[in-house]
């Protein structure tokens, strides 16, 4: 468009402060509308800004009235960002004249409040400090002004044990004391700039306590009385105290006993005193001294900390404590499940006696059958104490479920009525009678007696080929009813081999998981049977497994040639089968009608598709558009294709999203030629370069054989060919005379109707070799060399060489002999002609044997007697 003053107002300079908000108006400036526009204009817009930033946008104010605002993203900072923005404002009306003009923008300081920094900053700071500590500082308050003026800290409340110093460092003012000061502060801390913005923050301050106070026992009571004959565990007092540090927690104080004391112990934390050994009033020493003196030990650590002690009287008072007794008082039988009723068990008489020396009052018996289970089992009298079974016991009965042991208890007592105490720790009161108590344990043994039985006759689990190796595929359950569950354990024992594993399934000994040891193929084998069995170690059972294996599209389309080169012509036409090329895929688990055929690579302006593109498992590469060089529209002269080929063509656009979608591919370069500068009256040809890349497989194993057998067949077919030609070169060609007249050609060999002759070399100079030291001949003109022989006189060039001469009128060659003068090349000949006719006699005489072409002298070889050296000859002596 044209360029026109359409921007009225700018260029021009504003101003805005920072921090300003979002919508802030910045500036604004007015559009002039061309007298032939009819719409207007379009809306101003910032085309660039420098620097660039997104902080300014233009919003329409009126009929042809704009302004610049702000957008607060970002948020213009002094401190930060740059100083000073340049906006390039554009605006275009319908008659298509532009303008662009550029808005100064700088950017205002202003003052903001000061901001904590570190963790004052993100959360509220929690500061501990030990009891007794003397004053110090305890933290230090890191703020800053984002215009860097000096900052004044205060402190809230003003009646707190703390201060703030100007440098931000908070000090405490006194030793702090756990047990009389608060436990905890909260300090408000505000820090203002000079302006006087503030900003505030909490600091909390937390007292830690100390272990600095003695603790003291609580308990008034020093007199303690009680029977003798007490049983273990009977509370005697209960001692309590407490610490001055913590006296709403008792458990932080640890109690002992620290007199020797056989009879009593008190608990470590609750101060608690029981009875733990007997005490009997009727032996030494309480028989002199009932009283029992304990020195109890409170502290407020368990090692190194403060402690007291106090000193309690225990008095033990006398019983009468003779009952009859037993050895052992317990004991433990077992007995089969399913025992028949009136077996006999545990004679009890045998273990029991009153040592009371009176016969009067050393009569007891038995009584008072009791327990868990009783009703199973009987005393056959109470004077014989003979204990036996009153009906047969089975583990699996509903009502004896989960009993394995019985406890029974059974009360021996005298007869004579008492007036004596036990001196027995297990004894139990009736009355004003005394008894002993013998407790007896009978645990049933169960018998195996069922047989495993799993949860179902048969299962099926049906599992993805694709399944991972180690993938659990199913659960088997078996129970045995026999109680306690016998533990039962899981194994193969037939099926699930296949040609190349011998068990491809492997089952948890004690969970039952089946799980695939190795790779399921479906279109190898469909479905496995197992038999697996449960053993409990005496019975087993055996149930069938069927596994289905679920095919799953994991084949990829291989197709063939999976690569292809070739040449076109730039004028080919549109909808041509390009070279008649047509690729061929399989896919072991897809029909033909899956396949879908998609250039994904390298088809530059769409030149080529394939036909059918889906729907059958062989498609054909089409020209789809002609090539257009001329115009600049194609600029590629080589084409790499690459063809993905899907299976998913029968599949719905949903199953798509689900289904397993394999892909294979095949790479294709294509040349196009382009057409000759200079017309051709021919129709210009061209040349298809074919790659073909063979890819071997296991099930054509005859492939490697075939080609191997042939190669052998091939080889011996060329040896005897070679045989034969060596033959008939025998045969056409005689070895040749010796001429006379031609004392430097040593011998001729015949092939194909062509004369080689050799000429011996002279060498007529030598030199040391730098490597060797050695002594070497060579030839000024050829530079062939050999070493030197001892006692060798050195050699003379010779006055003449043979060349080669034109062949003559009859066809035949000739060689002509040339000595090395200055002569002029016609006198050279004539001298030739005349020395070397002798010699060329015989040579004519050869010709004539091998056939009509002619005498050709095809080349000439210098070679040392001894074997010359290869290299040029360097300079020597003469």
């Amino acid at each position: 468009g044209r360029r026109s003053q359409l921007l009225k107002g700018l260029p021009a300079t504003t101003t805005v402060e920072e921090n300003a908000a979002a919508g802030v108006s910045v500036y604004t400036f007015n559009v002039t509308v061309s007298p032939l526009s009819s719409e207007g204009v379009a809306i101003p817009t910032i085309v660039n800004s420098n620097p660039l930033t997104k902080a300014f946008d233009i919003e329409p104010k009126g009929d042809l009235e704009y302004r610049v605002v702000t957008t607060g993203n970002p948020v213009l900072d002094y401190e930060t960002m740059p100083k000073s923005f340049d906006l390039q404002i554009f605006v275009e009306d319908t008659t298509g004249r532009t303008d662009l003009n550029i808005l100064t923008v700088q950017v205002t300081d202003k003052n903001e409040r000061p901001v904590f920094r570190g963790n004052m900053a993100i959360q509220t700071v929690a500061i501990y400090v030990l009891e007794g500590t003397p004053p110090e500082c305890i933290y230090q308050v890191d703020a800053a002004d984002p215009e860097n003026a000096e900052l004044n800290y205060s402190l809230l409340p003003a009646p707190v044990p703390f201060l703030v110093l100007e440098s931000g460092a908070i000090f405490s003012t006194k030793e702090l004391d756990y047990e009389k000061d608060p436990h905890c502060y909260f300090l408000n801390i505000t820090v203002t700039d000079p302006d006087g913005l503030s900003s505030s923050k909490t600091v909390t301050i937390n007292i830690i306590n100390i272990n600095d106070e003695r603790p003291y026992f609580t308990t008034k009571q020093r007199v303690y009385r009680i029977p003798e004959e007490q049983s273990p565990g009977t509370v005697v007092a209960n001692i309590t105290a407490k610490d001055p540090d913590d006296e709403n927690s008792s458990s932080r104080l640890f109690y002992s006993i620290q007199s020797s004391d056989q009879y009593f112990s008190i608990n470590p934390s609750t101060g608690v005193l029981h009875v733990t050994g007997r005490i009997d009033r009727d032996a030494f020493p309480l028989r002199l001294h009932p009283n029992i003196s304990v020195i109890v030990r409170v502290e407020d650590s368990p090692s190194g900390g403060h402690a007291r002690e106090m000193e309690i009287t225990i008095i033990i008072d006398d019983i009468n404590d003779n009952p009859p007794g037993c050895n052992p008082s317990t004991f433990r039988k077992e007995a089969n499940e399913n025992m028949t009723a009136g077996t006999f068990l545990l004679g009890l008489r045998n273990y029991c006696k009153d040592i009371d020396v009176d016969p009067s009052n050393n009569r007891f018996n038995f009584t008072g059958l009791s327990g868990f289970g009783s009703n199973n089992f009987a005393l056959e009298s109470t004077v014989s104490g003979r204990l036996v079974m009153t009906e047969s016991i089975d583990l699996e009965n509903p009502a004896n479920l989960g009993i394995e042991v019985y406890s029974l208890t059974v009360r021996v007592q005298d007869i004579a009525c008492p007036n004596y105490s036990s001196k027995y720790p297990f004894y139990t009161s009736f009355h004003i009678f005394l008894c002993y108590i013998i407790y007896i344990y009978i645990r049933i043994k169960p018998v195996n007696e069922f047989f495993p039985v799993f949860s179902n006759l048969s299962y099926e689990f049906n599992v993805p080929e694709i399944t991972k190796v180690g993938s659990s595929i199913g659960r088997v359950n078996a129970r045995d009813k026999d109680w306690p569950s016998s533990v039962i354990t899981y194994s193969i024992v037939a099926g699930g081999g296949s040609r190349d594993y011998t068990n491809i399934f492997w089952i948890s000994p004690t969970k039952g998981d089946v799980k695939i040891l190795a790779r399921l193929d479906y279109e190898t084998t469909q479905k496995h049977i197992l038999t697996v069995r449960a053993s409990d170690q005496e019975k087993t059972a055996t149930a069938s497994v069927t596994v289905n294996v679920l095919e799953v599209n994991d084949e990829e389309p291989v197709c063939s040639p999976n690569f292809y080169s070739f040449q076109i012509p730039v004028s080919l036409a549109v909808g041509t089968n390009i070279n008649g090329f047509r690729i061929e895929c399989q896919d072991r688990d897809s029909d033909p009608r899956s396949f879908r055929y998609f250039i994904n690579e390298g088809n530059v302006n769409n030149h080529f598709t394939f036909s059918p593109s889906a729907g059958s498992n062989t498609s054909r590469l089409i020209l789809a558009s002609r090539f257009d060089y001329d115009s600049g529209l194609d600029t590629n002269w080589i084409y790499r294709l690459r063809v993905y080929i899907t299976d998913d063509n029968l599949l719905s656009a949903r199953d798509k999203a689900t289904y397993l979608i394999k892909t294979g591919t095949v790479t294709l370069s294509i040349r196009v030629i382009p057409n000759p500068t200079t017309v051709i009256a021919t129709t210009p040809g061209f040349t298809v370069v074919t790659k073909r890349e063979n890819l071997y497989s296991e099930s054509a194993w005859y492939v490697p054989f075939v080609i191997t057998l042939g190669s052998l067949l091939l080889l011996g077919l060329l040896g005897y060919l070679g045989f034969l030609l060596a033959r008939w070169v025998h045969t056409r060609c005689p070895p040749a005379g010796k001429a006379d007249s031609a004392p430097l050609i040593h011998f001729t060999f015949c092939l194909s109707s062509q004369t080689m002759t050799k000429l011996n070399t002279v060498f007529d100079g030598e030199a040391r070799d730098p490597v060797t030291g050695k002594m070497y001949e060579f030839n000024t003109r050829s530079g062939a060399r050999r070493w030197k022989k001892s006692n060798e006189p050195l050699q003379l060039e010779p006055a003449v060489q043979v060349t080669p001469s034109a062949t003559d009128d009859s066809g035949q060659g000739t060689d002509r002999v040339e000595a090395p003068s200055q002569k002029k090349p016609s006198e050279k000949r004539k001298e030739l002609t005349a020395e070397t006719k002798a010699a060329a006699k015989p040579l004519a005489g050869q010709s004539e044997t091998s056939g009509q072409d002619g005498l050709r002298l095809q080349k000439q070889k210098e070679e040392s007697e001894d074997g010359g050296l290869s290299s040029s000859a360097p300079q020597g002596r003469y």
